[in-house]
Formats: C-alpha cells, structure tokens, sequence
C-alpha cells in the first residue's frame, strides 16, 4: 500500500474505533443493571473490535512514520487511550466486572478525544528521540499509566457506591468536583473540534521574554494575548505581516504563554457553562446520575480491583518511567538524571505511589482511603502527562 493509503488506513480505523466504544458503553449500561449475560458479552465484544481497530492504526502509522508513534502528544494520549481500553480487557478477565468498561470507556474517550486536539502530523524524529529506548520508555510509561488509571476508575466506582450524594460531606463535594473537572475536559474536546471544523486562526505577532519576535498562532478567540501584540497574516512559512493591534481582551507579561492560558481559560468557561446546563436540565448532582449504575456493584470486590491495579502497574511505572528513563537520558543527553521538570514529576509518581502501598499494606489503608489516593494519584498522572508537556519548559517540551 502506498503512504498515503497507509496513513489514511490509520486514521480511519481510529475514528471507527471511537464510535464503537460509544456504542459499546450501551450494552456495558445495560450489563450491570440486567442479570442477562449477552449485554455482557455484546459490550465486550464491542470493546474488543473497537481495540483491534486501533491496534490498526497504530501499527500502520508505526509504518509510515518508520518509529514508535509515541513521539507527540497527539500520538502518546491516543496510545495511552489505546492502552487504557487493554488495561479494561485485562482486568475484565481476571474479575469479570462489566461495570469497570463502564467507566473506564468513556474516560479512554475523553483521551482520545483530548488527543484529537493536537497536531496528528507525522514529523521526523529530533535526535534526542532517535533511540529504541525511547520505543521502550514511552511504550512501557503509557502501559503502566493506563493500568494504574483502572485503579481511578475502581476507586470512583468505588466511592460512587457508598457516597450519599445528598449528604453534605467533605467527600460528596470532592467526588462532585471530580466530576466537574470532567466536564472541563469534556468541554475542551467540544470547543477544539467546534473552531477546528470552521477553520477558526489568528496570529499574533510580539517580542518574547528573550526580546525575539515570535507568532502565537490561535486557534480559539483570543482572550489573553501578549502584551503589544499585534494581528499578522502568513506570508509564507516562514514569515508575516502586521495588519492591526486589534487583539483580545487581556493583555498578560510576555514570560506568561499567553496562547496556552488562553486554551486553559476557555476550557473552564465552555466546561463551566457545560456542567450548570447538566445540572440545571437534571436538577441533580453528577453523582446522583451515576450511582444508580453502581447499584449491584460489591464495594469490596471494587477495592481489591483497586489495589491489585497499583500492584501491577506500579512497578512497570518504575520500570518505564525511572530505569528505562534514565537510560535514555544518558544516551539522548549523556546524564542519568537531571532535574528536568518532566523527571522530577516521574519521580512525585512513583513515590506517591509507593506511599499508597505503603499505607495500604503496612498501615491497612482501605477502602475509602485507597479509592481516594486512587483518584490523587490519576490526577498527578495526567499532570504529569499533560500540563508539564504544555506548560512547563524542559527537555520534554517537544513532546
């Protein structure tokens, strides 16, 4: 096949994958309210096609890129969605909880759909990712990533069981708030492909911190903008002119990316505005919504899922995420370790989790206490992966 028959194989059989998980969490619903195994089975067998078709794109996009496609960040969150799917299949063998699938789709689909928002361009390797242990590291980071995520998703199923929505408690508006931050993420997905389908841009030219001109190219209207930016039209690749200093609204210091608070910014408002019309067309709590599904659900049964998902994924994380880490670092940049934002937060991972199990072994933290460390321990996963590739400057920042 030719490349771009390839590439467009790729990409078809993600898109297809996507809508398959949608239709899958239907039976999945269907399963945990229902003692009929075929909703069970048909969800699964779903999840499994919508698997293999993503398993086909990224062999074929392994193809035509000539590397791992686990080199952006487009193409590590898709792997990680990919990988959180298989962590589902693997744990939904060895307990046989349709309930897990449940959950654990629709968040593999807020990944993929977040991943959706960057660049899908395949682009050379710079020589510092030119490594098979990079391969190693990035493949092995995302596996134990999405394995110790099935442990978040337990451990919300978790607390959706025995938390009363209607009790005004510590833990109800902590499980709510979570929820929110769902929304948010659910919002981003809605307002990028929403600008991206009209071919909404705008550039703006300005003189960086390092007093160098620079173009931030918007793909959202702009609300924050550096200070004495002005609009500037494409002359070719490599260069623009100025038009106007007709811009956005607030105008930020040059050391803050304007562009990325902007993104930011917009995902609170759209995934604000979102969550108030879901509560205010249900008159009801997220929480409230979703514990209904949790029903027939055994507490227990869903707190030892929890710990046995930290117990494998923690040492493939350290795996992944320290050794193999490091051996790419000597090799990309001829140190084991640096301090490079990215490390230390690898390192903030692995030592909460090795915390958690500490407490839940030594300490006999359960229960309750799990699922929430459970649900801290996704969120430093997705900051790690997420915010400190976008935001914070270091040797990860291509990613």
């Amino acid at each position: 096949m030719s490349t771009s028959s390839l590439i467009s194989l790729s990409s078809t059989a993600l898109y297809i994958s996507f809508f398959i998980y949608l239709l899958a969490i239907i039976p999945l619903g269907l399963a945990v309210r229902s003692k009929r195994k075929i909703f069970s089975i048909l969800g699964i067998t779903l999840t499994w096609v919508g698997f293999i078709l993503q398993i086909v794109y990224f062999i074929t996009r392994w193809s035509v890129a000539g590397h791992a496609p686990v080199s952006n960040l487009y193409e590590f969150m898709t792997f990680f969605g990919i990988m959180l799917v298989g962590s589902f299949l693997i744990m939904y063998y060895l307990y046989r909880q349709s309930v897990i699938g449940l959950f654990a789709l629709p968040i593999a689909l807020l990944i993929l759909g977040y991943a959706n928002a960057f660049s899908k361009d395949i682009t050379p390797l710079i020589p510092a990712l030119q490594s098979n242990w990079l391969t190693i590291h990035v493949l092995t980071v995302a596996f134990s990533s999405a394995v110790l995520s099935i442990s978040f998703v337990t451990g919300i199923i978790y607390l959706l069981k025995i938390v009363n929505p209607t009790e005004k408690s510590k833990n109800t508006f902590c499980l709510e708030l979570v929820m929110y931050f769902m929304v948010v993420v659910l919002g981003f997905i809605l307002m990028t492909s929403t600008f991206n389908a009209v071919g909404y841009t705008k550039n703006l030219q300005f003189e960086n911190h390092k007093s160098e001109v620079d173009v931030y190219n918007y793909k959202l209207p702009a609300i924050t903008v550096p200070k004495n930016s002005v609009v500037a039209q494409s002359v070719d690749a490599n260069s623009y002119e100025t038009v106007d200093q007709k811009n956005g609204i607030i105008e930020i210091p040059n050391s803050i990316d304007a562009l990325k608070l902007n993104t930011i910014i917009w995902s609170f408002l759209v995934g604000t505005v979102l969550y108030t019309v879901i509560r205010l067309f249900t008159k009801r709590k997220i929480i409230s919504l979703l514990k209904p599904l949790t029903h027939k659900v055994n507490a227990n049964s869903m707190d030892e899922i929890t710990y046995r998902a930290v117990i494998i994924g923690f040492p493939l994380f350290t795996l992944g995420g320290l050794i193999f880490a490091m051996i790419w670092a000597q090799f990309a940049w001829s140190r084991f370790w640096g301090w490079d934002p990215k490390e230390i937060w690898a390192l903030i991972t692995f030592l909460f989790y090795a915390t958690m199990l500490h407490l839940r072994v030594g300490k006999g933290w359960e229960g309750e206490r799990t699922a929430w460390m459970a649900v801290i321990g996704f969120g430093i996963i997705i900051f790690n992966q997420v915010f400190v590739n976008l935001v914070i400057a270091g040797l990860h920042s291509y990613a």
